[in-house]
């Protein structure tokens, strides 16, 4: 890293000064960071942390990849937003390489992750209507228990978190929820109002919940003999995380629709795509759906920098080969501070025994030691460094929790 640029306040005043003039939605682990390169971040006193975290994996190639930066610098000399009232020189490439890495046909795109999931519900309903011939206002979507797939009103009103939704209804109709991992109740649940089945193909915010093998499969199966929508939305699991470019092709399942975010953007900006078959996504018609940055020439860029990334396959075989590292170090730790932990390429939810303390005291700890990770529910850590952390940084971290979690 560079020089670090010093700031006349320092970490406890920065914290305080936000507490009256922020909302607080987040409750954020007291570190305030300054600046950043590859794995590692800095605060504003110079102090140095590697970055177990990722931005919930918005940061699979790291922070300030060369190759992306580079990227946005050359677009921002050139354009950077037209709006979709005109047509810009960077889309038709972008969703060319997108669509390509995917196997899809088409590429919806938006900013957040949360805006592609409400457009993927939008979609799913449309071609409902369109296609499947379900009544006017019945469509239905099945939705798994213990989701985390955004926070918009009509995101919140499936989920089964009551932090996530207490205080924000009346709630959005239309969703039926049924236990992840469970193909019998997934059954019982579609019918013939049933648009679409949206599932994590790995649930993130739930702690890095993995179905059994054959579940992902299975619900292909299912949606397709039901004559439904397999919806599967990756913002977390996608895009090299795993060890494949998508979660679903762990059991090489083609879902109708993929959602993608995070890392999408490379961690410069908000970028994020449904992509799908031609048969679905071409229910869309000009002024049914729409956003002003979506497909903006600057996220164009950047986008089409990070497929040009995946497209090496190089971040999945690092996600593959630095995963046997991460389960590996986890191994070691069960009955040592550790009591379970569940892990997929570099990716992993983490139970430390609650005797030791929630997921966010260890975090804390964690965080004094120079690695930053999060908790989730309880005494659950998620563990997801950048694919571009090296096996020595990835064994000091593991090492690192085994301090906390020993000492």
């Amino acid at each position: 890293m560079t020089a670090p640029v010093r700031t006349a306040r320092g970490s406890e005043e920065l914290i305080r000064a936000e507490e009256p003039v922020l909302a607080h939605n987040y409750h954020p682990l007291p570190v305030v960071v300054a600046r950043a390169e590859g794995a590692w971040v800095e605060d504003v006193e110079g102090r140095r942390y590697l970055d177990v975290l990722a931005g919930y994996s918005a940061l699979n190639f790291g922070h300030r990849h060369p190759a992306l930066i580079e990227a946005a610098h050359r677009q921002l000399d050139r354009l950077t937003l037209t709006s979709r009232a005109f047509h810009n020189d960077r889309l038709a490439g972008f969703a060319e390489r997108l669509s390509a890495l995917t196997g899809t046909d088409m590429v919806l795109p938006m900013n957040t992750g949360a805006e592609a999931v409400e457009s993927g519900i939008k979609v799913a309903r449309k071609w409902a209507y369109d296609v499947k011939g379900v009544p006017a206002d019945r469509a239905t979507i099945v939705v798994a228990a213990d989701n985390f797939h955004g926070r918009t009103t009509t995101i919140v009103s499936f989920s089964t978190d009551e932090t996530a939704r207490a205080g924000f209804g009346p709630f959005t109709p239309g969703f039926k929820i049924v236990p992840y991992n469970d193909l019998a109740a997934l059954e019982a649940a579609v019918d013939g109002t049933t648009a679409a089945v949206l599932i994590e193909p790995i649930q993130g915010e739930a702690g890095v919940n993995i179905p059994d093998d054959g579940y992902l499969a299975g619900v292909r199966e299912l949606t397709r003999r039901a004559g439904c929508l397999f919806v599967a939305d990756e913002i977390q699991s996608g895009l090299g995380r795993t060890g494949h470019t998508l979660a679903v092709e762990h059991e090489s399942v083609v879902p109708d629709v993929v959602l993608l975010g995070k890392a999408l953007g490379g961690g410069i900006v908000p970028v994020s795509a449904v992509v799908g078959s031609r048969e679905v996504l071409g229910v869309l018609h000009p002024g049914e759906h729409g956003s002003t940055f979506g497909g903006n020439p600057l996220a164009a860029a950047v986008g089409t920098a990070v497929v040009e990334l995946l497209e090496t396959g190089e971040f999945q075989r690092r996600a593959t080969e630095l995963g046997a590292v991460l389960r590996e170090g986890l191994d070691a730790l069960v009955g040592r501070g550790v009591v379970g932990f569940r892990a997929r390429g570099l990716w992993a939810g983490v139970d430390v025994d609650p005797a030791l303390g929630t997921g966010r005291e260890v975090s804390e700890r964690l965080m004094r030691e120079g690695v930053l990770v999060k908790d989730t529910h309880g005494s659950t850590i998620r563990l997801a460094p950048p694919l571009t952390v090296t096996a020595e940084e990835l064994r000091g971290a593991l090492a690192t929790l085994e301090k906390v979690l020993t000492s």
